[in-house]
């Protein structure tokens, strides 16, 4: 039964958020007594119990075996997170701590292994970054190396500081003149644009062109459509699987070693980051939301990092339903808010 939280009285409500309240601090089913004591209000424990029991009956919390005590269900917690949480953001100290321990003058791959470190290490439990592929960074300056075989090897910089090498072969053999040539063409005309933007635009010239296709254009084309094919899709950086050991909260442990499996996989996850990535903001599954079996008893808190409104990933964290979502929220934002500052300015200058 899915009951809005407007739908349940100031009562209820109270009742609600002192349950869950408790329960994330202490991890034990909570009884009628002890609500009774912490909720502050001013009602028998009969009426407590009536009002737990419409509660039970609304899917917001169960009672585990034959305990006296409840505790929250997914939609218990998901009622807790969008109505009845008082959500902070991070003091500045918090966020000064944040911004002296990522490295946001190092490059991108050290920046978000960082991250996600810095993650596991604040909330005490997994953290998540998917790494964006090298095709969203602008590219800075390119060079050719001229092989045997008519192979060659292009050495790509991009503008967040990263140098790639990638082995092409071209259809004919280019003197080393070519393709030098051919390099002061691409850093002429090119440098500063994502390379989806030069596939674009070198094969627009080239059907400006027409007939008149010029000689270097000509080479352009062909080493540039060869140089900057589409490499290995996204990856994901884990840290923290430990962190979840010993802490279930009723999840067998079969359901850890799906979590984990899915660690190694990848691909599922990555479909869900994928997911989130399409929104703005933070994002939030509690348990089965996310439609992934793996997370049916844990949480995903996701946010997306980028650069002038692209959002090039997600960073987030995995932990058990019964975390404290005031605290692990604002530190993912914040996370991600400094990620995205860091990738604008760029990496600081050798």
């Amino acid at each position: 039964m899915n009951i809005p939280s407007q739908h349940l009285d100031a009562r209820a409500r109270q009742l609600l958020r002192t349950l869950i309240a408790r329960y994330i601090a202490e991890g034990q089913p909570i009884g009628s007594r002890t609500l009774a004591k912490a909720s502050g209000l001013d009602v028998s424990p009969a009426t407590i119990r009536n009002i737990m029991s419409d509660l039970e009956e609304f899917g917001l919390v169960a009672a585990p075996h034959t305990s006296a005590g409840r505790i929250p269900t997914s939609q218990g917690y998901r009622v807790f997170v969008d109505s009845l949480l008082e959500m902070r953001p991070l003091g500045e100290p918090e966020v000064e701590q944040l911004r002296r321990e990522l490295p946001t003058d190092a490059s991108t791959p050290d920046l978000l292994g960082s991250a996600t470190s810095l993650l596991s290490e604040m909330t005490h439990f997994v953290g998540v970054v998917s790494v964006p592929r090298r095709e969203e960074f602008p590219f800075r300056h390119i060079d050719f190396v001229q092989l045997d075989g008519g192979r060659v090897l292009v050495i790509l910089v991009f503008t967040d500081g990263q140098v790639q090498n990638r082995v092409i072969a071209t259809q004919r053999t280019y003197a080393p003149a070519e393709l030098e040539q051919v390099a002061n063409y691409l850093n002429a005309n090119f440098a500063g644009m994502r390379i989806d933007e030069i596939r674009t635009r070198l094969l627009r010239e080239m059907q400006d062109e027409g007939a008149r296709l010029n000689h270097l254009l000509a080479a352009a084309v062909e080493v540039a459509q060869a140089a900057f094919q589409d490499s290995a899709g996204n990856d994901m950086l884990v840290s923290g699987h430990a962190n979840l050991m010993g802490r279930q909260d009723g999840a067998d442990v079969d359901r850890l070693r799906e979590l984990f499996e899915a660690f190694q996989r990848k691909r599922d996850l990555l479909q869900l980051l994928e997911r989130c990535s399409r929104a703005e903001g933070v994002r939030l599954f509690i348990g089965e939301e996310s439609g992934f079996s793996a997370l049916g008893s844990y949480s995903l808190v996701t946010a997306p990092y980028g650069v002038g409104g692209r959002v090039l990933g997600v960073l987030g964290v995995i932990g058990p339903t019964r975390m404290a979502y005031e605290r692990v929220i604002p530190v993912v934002q914040a996370t991600a808010q400094i990620i995205s500052g860091a990738l604008k300015r760029g990496p600081a200058t050798p």
